[in-house]
């Protein structure tokens, strides 16, 4: 099968890879579509993991079911590349993304490859995408369920002003969900195409140096999409007072986070960090695709084939793209599949 391996950020090939085998109760998912997860262009971040094969955004359909399972071959689903144990100390108290189950869970080898293994432990956030929702929009809920915590930890309500820095796919699914709540939503970014997609989606978009014209006395929520420090400051600047801030994109880890005290403490000002999504986070998302709130074309996404992995990776660290998807056909790959069950070492 074929699969997109970074082995550097100036290295990304597509390379043949073999289909994974499946033990008991696991199952082998047939990718439809994936995205590229703007997290994975961040240097300092991707290069510690290297090398891997990208993607952990996948929608595709059960190929084959070894053994006991809830699923069954021919079912269309989003799996979460990571799953909690739901019995935990940490679980019991919401805080999925700190479980050590989740943080060791993964599908192999990832989700830019024609194939992917879903252990057991996964497929307890595995859901069952709905017929009328196509795959490249099921591939949005991974990311979309991160904008659904981030939300929820920000404890934005209708009517409040939401300001979100920064219009990549993360910010311009912070505006439709931020909107979708009944929030006033204000968004800025220095590139005007994706200041224009925020626009056409219900937000006040503006060039970043504008955000005091544009807010007044600021925003009750600020989203801060990029993971830099003058991004932050930027959002503090902006944050009303009795606000929050979301710091949504970790900073590499000799960057230090610093607040202004005197603006924090007597800003009576709420910081909090966003990192990931759970079960209840995936499953909320899902159905905000469903209802057709969020969609592929309405972040702007382009979808392309796996052979443009390698030039749109670069576009993306470049910013010169908003969200690339990679929609998969029917593979060679399918006869091969069909004899492999027909054997009978992996019973579909």
């Amino acid at each position: 099968m074929r699969a997109a391996v970074l082995y550097d950020v100036d290295d990304v090939r597509v390379e043949e890879r073999p289909i994974p085998e499946i033990g008991d109760g696991e199952l082998l998912v047939r990718t439809m579509a994936s995205g590229i997860c703007s997290g994975d262009v961040m240097p300092w971040y991707i290069r510690r993991k290297a090398p891997l094969v990208l993607g952990h955004e996948p929608a595709g359909i059960v190929a084959q079911v070894c053994g006991n399972s809830s699923f069954a071959v021919g079912d269309r689903v989003f799996v979460h590349h990571h799953a909690p144990c739901f019995e935990c100390a940490v679980c019991r108290r919401g805080a999925h993304v700190q479980c050590a189950t989740w943080r060791a869970s993964k599908i192999e080898p990832g989700a830019i490859a024609e194939y992917f293994r879903v252990p057991v432990e996964n497929q307890r956030d595995t859901l069952r995408v709905p017929a009328g929702v196509s795959f490249p929009d099921a591939a949005l809920t991974e990311p979309l369920a991160c904008v659904v915590k981030s939300l929820r930890r920000s404890r934005a309500a209708a009517g409040d002003a939401v300001y979100v820095v920064g219009l990549g796919v993360m910010g311009q699914l912070h505006v439709l969900a931020a909107r979708h709540l009944g929030c006033e939503v204000f968004a800025s970014d220095f590139i005007e195409a994706r200041r224009a997609i925020a626009a056409r989606n219900g937000a006040v978009a503006f060039p970043p140096e504008a955000f005091r014209s544009a807010l007044g006395a600021g925003a009750a929520v600020v989203i801060c999409g990029p993971g830099t420090t003058r991004a932050m400051e930027h959002a503090f600047e902006a944050v009303a007072a009795s606000g929050t801030v979301v710091m949504f994109t970790p900073f590499p880890p000799d960057v230090p986070l610093t607040i202004g005290a005197d603006r924090f403490y007597f800003g009576d000002l709420t910081a909090v960090a966003s990192y990931s999504a759970g079960p209840d986070d995936t499953r909320a998302a899902l159905d905000l695709i469903e209802r057709g709130v969020v969609t592929a074309e309405k972040v702007g996404a382009t979808l392309v084939a796996i052979e443009d992995v390698p030039r749109v990776y670069r576009e993306l660290a470049e910013a010169r793209i908003v969200k690339p998807i990679v929609s998969f056909s029917p593979t060679s790959q399918e006869p091969w599949l069909a004899a492999r069950t027909k054997r009978g070492s992996l019973p579909a």
